[in-house]
């Protein structure tokens, strides 16, 4: 089996600008603080992904999730170590992203679809697939400025959803829909994932997590932690000792 996705040795650090002006420097200093400090926000992280695989990115707040996305997706650059992938890469890593506030939502599907990689002979064929999964035909040619942070995962999960790729990336934005656009989104990445896909899923609610992966990694303050199946991981981080999460994962509205 192929390997989908390397990640090894890698370390990404960044600068806290704490100080941007001589006053704000001068303030600091003066109290024997440290100006713009530097944050390791992943150290010396090593895994692999097969092709097909489908696996579950895990840890509390901060661990470092969001920046291991970025770097896969390649929107950023390791300082220490690579990042591998093979083949095209589609999904939703950040709320708008990929989105100009000013253009319609007509306009963005070919703007996000063609930072995704698809051509516009792509996009003309799905497009009417995407405004039907996405549910927001009657605002389609408004602003996306003017949307909600619902409509805007809805119009960017679909977009992702509808790209052909063989890498799946998803971040928690998701946490932002409705139950119902939730549970569709779900079934469609379970329908990705049975494509023979590559999936890097990020989520707190770990009921979805146990049935949409096979294999979890977790992080922790910026380290990578565990790295095995997802009940040991949910153990691990001690989700399952907490009686008040939220294992459904519902609520939100757009």
């Amino acid at each position: 089996m192929a390997e989908s996705v390397v990640v090894n040795h890698v370390s990404k650090t960044f600068t806290l600008q704490n100080a941007r002006t001589l006053k704000q420097r001068f303030v600091r200093r003066s109290r024997s603080e440290r100006v713009n400090p530097t944050f390791l926000a992943l150290d010396d992280v090593t895994f692999t992904v097969q092709q097909g695989e489908a696996i579950g990115l895990m840890g509390l707040n901060g661990s470092g999730k969001s920046t291991l996305l970025k770097l896969i997706s390649g929107v950023l650059r390791p300082d220490k170590g690579e990042v591998l992938t093979r083949g095209r890469i589609a999904g939703l890593i950040e709320l708008g992203a990929g989105f100009h506030p000013q253009l319609s939502g007509r306009e963005n599907i070919y703007l996000n679809a063609a930072i995704l990689g698809m051509s516009e002979a792509e996009v003309n064929q799905k497009f009417d697939e995407i405004v039907a999964f996405a549910g927001i035909n009657k605002f389609l040619d408004s602003p996306v400025g003017r949307y909600s942070s619902g409509m805007f995962a809805r119009l960017g999960f679909s977009v992702a959803a509808m790209a052909d790729s063989d890498i799946f990336i998803i971040d928690e934005v998701l946490a932002v829909g409705d139950p119902p656009f939730k549970k569709k989104c779900m079934a469609r990445i379970r329908e990705v994932r049975d494509e023979g896909r590559t999936i890097v899923y990020v989520s707190h609610n770990t009921t979805q997590v146990r049935k949409l992966c096979t294999r979890a990694i977790v992080l922790e303050e910026g380290r990578l932690s565990f790295d095995g199946a997802v009940a040991d991981a949910v153990h691990h981080l001690r989700y399952d000792e907490d009686p008040s999460g939220d294992e459904d994962g519902e609520g939100g509205e757009i």
